[in-house]
């Protein structure tokens, strides 16, 4: 298995990374984790959007999954398709208002929203906590977490080898639960633990770099890999606090980089 960071910037696209999104190969499956603001453009340089066997989604704020209609018109409107994708449509594994979602981001308009049905190239499957399902040939795992909306962890496991992204969340037991023993944690670390406006982050919504590196600790993950860092913070300053806090190596990610699980 590896994972290729197609964005990694937290809560929007930054200047230097889309938003987040995550290539993972599989022996010979493709799957997506989350598809933020500028994630399509980046899949592209690294597989052709046809050959994805299954997209999967961590929650649905615009950051990871805004891409999505993007994906939509290149598979309804594609002029040269590989083949019908209506009759292979892609497995779209997301929280349970993903069709309603989509639909609404996809269409212009109210009464097109009220029309638009995207079961005619995608099939929709609702995570739940505590789920385990396998997509093409990879078994997934999801965990809910501590974010605004609803929200799931993922662990993949292909291979003997075992890879756990967080999404978005607030310090939970749930993430240290899916995570424990993990090959790798893709986690992010979305602000420094003290700054001027807090001396301990605000509860339900993202972890330190401090916290990541204790839920990996706590979990007894293998390797931490950092991400979802916004631009008006430095992935420096939560690389540190990660690593004082995580026995493991760390490392941050960065957008068009390959790790191996």
């Amino acid at each position: 298995m590896r994972v290729i960071v197609l964005g990694c910037s937290g809560s929007g696209p930054g200047p230097d990374s889309p938003a987040s999104g995550y290539l993972v190969e599989a022996g010979d499956t493709r799957l997506v984790m989350d598809l933020g603001n500028g994630t399509l453009s980046a899949l592209q340089r690294h597989l052709d959007p046809w050959a994805l066997d299954g997209v999967l989604f961590s929650h649905l704020h615009p950051d990871h999954c805004a891409d999505f209609a993007s994906l939509v018109v290149h598979r309804r409107f594609h002029p040269r398709p590989p083949f019908d994708p209506t009759t292979r449509p892609l497995p779209v594994h997301a929280p349970a208002e993903a069709p309603d979602r989509f639909a609404a981001a996809y269409a212009p308009s109210a009464a097109e929203r009220a029309a638009t049905d995207l079961g005619d190239v995608f099939t929709f499957h609702p995570l739940s906590d505590g789920g385990n399902v396998t997509v093409a040939g990879v078994a997934v795992r999801s965990g809910l977490v501590d974010h605004p909306c609803e929200a799931y962890a993922l662990r993949l496991e292909h291979g003997g080898r075992s890879l756990v992204y967080s999404g978005d969340t607030g310090p939970c037991d749930g993430l240290v639960e899916l995570a424990r023993g993990a090959d790798v944690l893709l986690c992010e670390a979305t602000w420094p633990h003290v700054t001027e406006w807090w001396e301990q982050p605000p509860p339900g919504v993202h972890l330190s770099g401090r916290q990541a590196g204790e839920h990996a600790e706590a979990a007894g993950v293998g390797r931490l890999l950092l991400t979802h860092v916004p631009a008006w913070f430095d992935g420096d300053q939560l690389l540190a606090e990660a690593k004082a806090a995580f026995s493991g190596p760390v490392e941050l990610v960065a957008p068009d980089a390959a790790y191996a699980i």
